[in-house]
This record gives structure tokens, sequence and C-alpha cells, in this order.
């Protein structure tokens, strides 16, 4: 019987980078000290396998683009779905602090992309396209498939190589999560910025090997809240996920049929929605734990089965994102993808610790962690980085970064719209509309700035100098 194959293939070839990752973590020191999650170090096994011999066996890197897509809404929807395991203070104001580290980014790395491109056409690349910029944001912050497909867009306004360079971008950014997570992972661990009960579990053998030795007492990782007869409580918890997957498709094709009223600018919005799909997945899985609540049925739910979902979602997803990017180099462009690559990481490395500090009042530094990770690669590689210094998700910090997506998604629309502006500079021979962005950015550091002072107070720029601030 003729089947469809391909996401079964791309999955076993996935578990077997997944395999081959976990046993040379268990035999190379290297990967134990300086801990390399598994899936990334799978998703760089995948990485020449579909660039160049995929192919020659009928397979692609295409589907696990799909896979990434999926996924990153279901681990939304399990982390959001799960009940906290801590109290919120009263005036906590982590979410919106998590939300504005994030828009920083937004903005940080648009400025950076953007004046170093009209540095490049005022010198010499004076032919250079002016939303080359604007891809390294595209990359960093959103991903290798948002900087694809904007790409892409761009190609009919004459920028050639668009989606090449998004990938590249994407790619470089993906360099800057890993290695440089690992760099500030280990910065935490020797300046004691993690704290020491999270220390001890990092130098546990088991954190450093990555299996649980012969013998040792495993733990529990969820627990039955379903009749097995009746139907396994694993079922049950990824039926709900499902449920709350397909009620965010239902609630995005609605909104897309609203905003095509609104004409090109509606339709526009309406595709950016669907890139961004993760949060609405998120809102739709609040609701539904909200009226679960209501009708008394939360109980139903198991926090350890949610996490083990999530965790199997991230460690497939961060393999099959690093496998996607195409090695493809646009060699023309070396120069400007190098030096916008280097200062933009650069500059979110450094603001994102130096406002991390200050913003935060606990758990700076897996806060710090999970943005920085998110901000440089996708989503499931700040959760990847998240979970070397916090495996089970014991923390708030994950369920507050899902809480804040929902939030910085409202707050950034404007962002969103201005994207196309520089591209558009070219097709409406308006140089302003390239300048309009860059206000559009310089508008969102000003908001981020106000909100970091109402945030942090007297902390907001206490030892101003100080790369990480501390009492």
């Amino acid at each position: 019987m003729n089947f469809p194959w391909n996401m079964f293939l791309d999955l076993g070839v996935i578990s077997m980078a997944l395999l081959l990752a976990t046993f040379i973590r268990t035999r190379v020191t290297f990967f134990q000290k300086y801990l390399i999650p598994n899936a990334l170090t799978a998703g760089f096994i995948l990485l020449p396998f579909y660039n160049f011999l995929a192919p020659y066996v009928g397979m692609s890197e295409i589907g696990l683009g799909a896979i990434v897509f999926h996924l990153l809404s279901i681990s939304f929807i399990a982390m959001s779905l799960r009940k906290p395991a801590y109290t919120k203070r009263k005036g906590d104001k982590s979410v919106f602090g998590t939300s504005t580290a994030i828009i920083s980014q937004f903005s940080l790395q648009s400025l950076v992309g953007l004046l170093l491109t009209f540095f490049f056409m005022s010198t010499i690349m004076q032919e250079l396209f002016p939303a080359f910029g604007f891809l390294m944001p595209l990359g960093f912050a959103q991903g290798p498939g948002q900087a694809y497909a904007i790409g892409e867009g761009w190609v009919k306004f004459g920028f050639e190589g668009a989606p090449d360079i998004g990938l590249t971008f994407a790619a470089v950014g993906y360099m800057w999560a890993s290695f440089g997570g690992v760099i500030l992972i280990n910065m935490g661990i020797k300046r004691g910025w993690i704290g020491a009960a999270h220390i001890e579990k990092i130098k546990a053998k088991r954190f450093r090997s990555g299996v649980m030795g012969r013998g040792a007492e495993l733990q529990v990782g969820s627990r039955l809240t379903t009749e097995s007869e009746a139907i396994d409580s694993a079922s049950y918890n990824m039926a709900v996920v499902l449920m709350v997957y397909l009620l965010t498709f239902l609630l995005l094709k609605g909104l897309g049929l609203v905003l095509s009223m609104a004409g090109n600018l509606g339709n526009e919005l309406a595709v950016n929605l669907w890139a961004i799909s993760f949060v609405f997945a998120a809102i739709v899985a609040l609701i539904v734990k909200t009226l679960m609540i209501k009708l008394k049925l939360e109980h139903t739910l198991d926090n350890g089965s949610l996490t083990r979902i999530a965790g199997n979602s991230v460690d497939i997803m961060v393999a099959a994102a690093v496998g996607a990017i195409s090695l493809t180099v646009v060699v023309q462009y070396w120069m400007p993808i190098l030096v916008i690559s280097l200062v933009g990481g650069f500059v979110t490395l450094i603001s994102v610790l130096w406002l991390s500090s200050r913003i935060f009042e606990e758990y700076k530094f897996h806060r710090a962690l999970i943005i920085f990770g998110a901000c440089t690669g996708t989503m499931p590689t700040g959760l990847a980085l998240l979970r070397v210094v916090d495996p089970d998700f014991e923390t708030p910090v994950a369920t507050d970064y899902m809480y804040s997506a929902a939030l910085t998604f409202f707050l950034v629309i404007p962002f969103i719209l201005s994207i196309n502006l520089p591209a558009y500079s070219v097709a409406r021979d308006n140089p302003m509309l390239f300048w309009a962005a860059i206000g559009i950015s310089l508008a969102y550091l000003v908001y981020v700035l106000i909100a970091h002072k109402v945030i942090s107070g007297k902390r907001a720029f206490a030892k101003f100098t100080t790369l990480w601030y501390e009492k």
C-alpha cells in the first residue's frame, strides 16, 4: 500500500541523530564539560546530511521545516496547560519584564542591521539592497522559517538571493545561540550567577553524561490521572494538547477571513500571523486551561506528562531546526553578513545580560539564558539552553516566557508591519521609507528604556558600566 512516509523518514533520521548525540555526550569529555545539549549536537550532525547526502536518497530539508513549525506550537501548548508549581507574588513584573527584554532585541538588532546596511551602501557596496540588514533580526530573533519566507517575498522587489541570505543569518544566529549559550552557562557557573542549588544539580554526574547511571534511583517523570483501561494518561494529555492545536488552526483561519476584508494590508498581516501561530497556540491553551479550572477538570491534566510532551517537542525541534538550515553561501555578500552578524551577536549578548540582571529579581540568569537563546536562534533553542540549568522546568522562567510571547506579539504589531518598508523604499523609489523603518526601531528602543525604568526602579541604570548587576 502506498502511504506517505516522508514525515516518518525525517523523524527516524532525527531520532538516529539524537541517539548518536546522546552516545557522544556519554563518551566525550568536551561535550560533558561544556554542557552541550544533545539536541544541538544532533542538529549539527543532521546539517551535512540534509545539505549533501539527503538529495541522493530522495529526501530534503523541507519536511524538517514543517516539523519545526508544528512542534513549536505543540511545546507552547503543553507548557501553557501546565498548572503553576509556584505562587506568583503580588506585583511580580516578570512577564512584563521578559516581554521588554525580548522587544529590546527586536529594536537593537534592527538598528544594528539597518544602520550597518546604510554604512555599506554609503561606502563600498552601493548596490546593497536596503532591506539587507533586516534579515539579521529576522534570522536571529525570528528564525530560519520567517527569514526565508520574508526574504522570498523580497525577491519580487529585486533582492535576488534574499532567502539564502536569510538562512545564512539564521545559521550564524544558531552558532551564537549554541556556542554563545554554552559559554554563558559556564560563565554563570564560574561567577555564581546561577545559584548554589542549581550549580550542584548541573555538576552532578548524571547531568554531565546526560544519562542515569546503572542502578541509580530513577525519578518520577509523570503520574497517571486516568484509569489505563479507559484511556492511557499520556494519551489523554496529548489529546488535550492536539485539541488545543486544532482550535488554534480554526482561530487563525477565522482571523484570516476577517483580515482579508481590509484588503492587501489585512492579507499581509494574516500571513504574518501564521508565522507566529505558536503565540495564538499559547493563548488558546490558557483559555482552555481556564475553562477546565472553571469546570473542575484541571486535575485530569498532569504537569509531568505535559512537561514530557514539551521536552520531546523541544529535542526534536532543535535538532530539526539546525538540520534544516541551508549552507548555501551568497559569496558576494560575505563581508556585510560577517560584520552585521558579529556586531549584532555581541550587542545581543551584552544587552541581554545587562538588562536581565537589572529587570529581574529572581532567576535572573535563567531568564537571560532563555532570552538570549530565543533571540539568536529560536524559541526551541532558548528552551534547550534553559533545560541545562532547569531540566524539569521547575522554575517559572519557561512559563513566564510563554505568557510574555502573547503580550509581545500585540506590542510589536507596528514592528511587524514595518518589516517591508526598506523593500518598499526601492519599489517606490522613496528613501524616506528606509528611514521610517529605522525611526520605528528607535521608537521601540525608547519604549524599552521607559518600561525598563518602570520595572526596575532604582536598579534600572545602577552601576551603568557593569555588565552583570548584583546588589
